[in-house]
């Protein structure tokens, strides 16, 4: 799977909030035996239960937040594409963050500590950048596409 289909898969499974009322109405629809466990796969490995899956993608079609395949554009891609990246670059902040608590939590420190820790800092400066330059283009990117 493409990052820009798991992101986009992720972003609208969990934009779909709970109601004050309890849905009572049913859609019925019939899987194969394959395609219900890739479903329920897929919802457990995004914590989610199948039905919640289902819903989430069926009204994020209907809500125009999720395309179908055939109907997905560049942008839709491009906004997918800079959520997966921006995870991927917030998981090396978090790295280096544990880098830094690491060698900051006491004990004999070794020569070199003072340079990793000054070059951590370094590089969570550039990851805090890097993570506002995503945002800032996935915003661009999201408005122009709405206006369009």
């Amino acid at each position: 799977m493409r990052a820009a289909d798991e992101a986009a898969l992720h972003r609208v499974a969990r934009r779909r909030a709970r109601q004050e009322f309890q849905r009572k109405e049913r859609v019925d629809v019939r899987y194969s035996v394959d395609e219900k466990t890739e479903i329920l796969a897929e919802a457990g490995r995004l914590g989610l239960a199948g039905a919640h899956l289902v819903g989430a993608i069926v009204m994020g079609h209907l809500n125009g937040d999720l395309a179908l395949p055939e109907q997905r554009t560049t942008t839709d891609d491009l906004i997918d594409e800079l959520a997966a990246l921006r995870t991927q670059v917030a998981r090396i902040g978090t790295n280096v963050n544990q880098i830094a608590h690491r060698l900051n939590s006491g004990g004999n420190p070794h020569p070199v500590d003072s340079a990793v820790l000054a070059e951590a800092g370094r590089v969570l400066a550039m990851v805090k950048q890097a993570v506002t330059a995503i945002d800032a283009t996935a915003d661009v990117a999201a408005t122009q596409q709405r206006a369009a």
